[in-house]
């Protein structure tokens, strides 16, 4: 026999049917299938009007519009501040109280989003650019190859790996990691279609127009190459200082490469973008030891990306363009 608790919905009825009817208690039971004892305790809660038992609650509704108040006025505050605002404002509750509450409202801690600053004439050409392509077909964005460079770091998040260890093992080098207060980056410059990715190159000096020009040259045509052979592309960039120089648009004009316009600061627009967020995912768990040895997860792991997954991530152009008129050239969600 199970408790209260476990009665179902239908030995609920059962019961409450069966009290109406004025049948003992005994004969309830045995028709419900549960014990004398959850048909009484069952009949009277419903009797006294309670749902549940358990420890009355320590705040009240306004205590807890007050919280909601201040997490959502200070959404970057941690538990610890919050919960310290919370009890300034004479609220008498812990720390697990605060956080559980918080839980409850549907409050999670996550990473936030990261959307580029745009001012007011950035999101006009945005949104003018969106109209401008808005009845582009998925045939027509599978003729452009998006690029972009990343940055990757040799880098374990802000807290790192957790160890387990026993009291007074804090100095133990078994228990310790290095840090590093500038950890190894390498910047890599990418492409990919709807056919799928091109050759990766990592940069070893901070890109100027020259240095933007060899990469086209060495990287950016066997990348065309490879992903469309001999039929027609456009080339995309963004509007970085090495990409709209104007040595950088002579080179382009002269090897005859068609160069799609491109609104500034517009990484939501970029399918690439999302290519790299996968890339980092992926290599998450990786632990290199130096900047050799993270190039050589960076080029196993691009290896990994499929053609259907650069088709998708093209096929989500035309959803990108209607989120940016629908955010009136705003940054969206991409």
């Amino acid at each position: 026999m199970g408790k209260t608790s476990d009665l179902t919905a239908v030995q609920k009825t059962i019961i409450d049917t069966l009290h109406k009817e004025g049948k003992t208690q005994k004969v309830i039971a045995k028709e419900a299938g549960c014990s004398q004892s959850s048909v009484s305790k069952h009949i009277n809660r419903q009797a006294k009007g309670r749902k549940k038992c358990g420890r009355k609650k320590c705040t009240s509704s306004r205590d807890n519009r007050t919280l909601q108040r201040i997490v959502t006025t200070n959404p970057f505050k941690n538990v610890g501040e919050i919960h310290k605002e919370w009890t300034a404002a004479g609220v008498s509750a812990s720390r697990t109280t605060t956080r559980r509450l918080m839980k409850d409202m549907g409050f999670r801690c996550r990473i936030p989003c990261v959307k580029p600053l745009l001012n007011m004439k950035q999101c006009k050409k945005r949104l003018a650019w969106a109209k401008d392509k808005k009845d582009w077909t998925d045939a027509e964005w599978s003729k452009v190859m998006f690029s972009d460079e990343s940055k990757f770091c040799i880098s374990f998040g802000n807290q790192g790996p957790r160890v387990w260890r026993k009291s007074g093992e804090a100095q133990n080098p078994r228990c310790m990691r290095s840090s590093v207060k500038f950890p190894p980056s390498v910047m890599v410059w990418g492409a990919m279609s709807s056919a799928g990715v091109g050759p990766l190159c990592f940069l070893r000096s901070r890109v100027n127009a020259a240095v933007y020009q060899e990469v086209l040259e060495h990287f950016m045509l066997p990348a065309a190459d490879q992903l469309y052979g001999d039929a027609d592309f456009t080339f995309q960039q963004d509007l970085a200082p090495a990409h709209s120089a104007k040595t950088t648009s002579t080179w382009l004009k002269d090897h005859g490469i068609p160069v799609l316009d491109w609104p500034a600061n517009s990484p939501d627009l970029n399918p690439i973008e999302n290519l790299w967020g996968i890339v980092k995912r992926r290599m998450q768990y990786a632990r290199p030891n130096n900047a050799e040895e993270l190039k050589t997860t960076i080029r196993a792991t691009w290896a990994l990306i499929t053609p259907e997954q650069c088709h998708r991530l093209i096929e989500s152009m035309p959803r990108r363009i209607t989120a940016v008129i629908e955010a009136k050239g705003a940054p969206t969600k991409y």
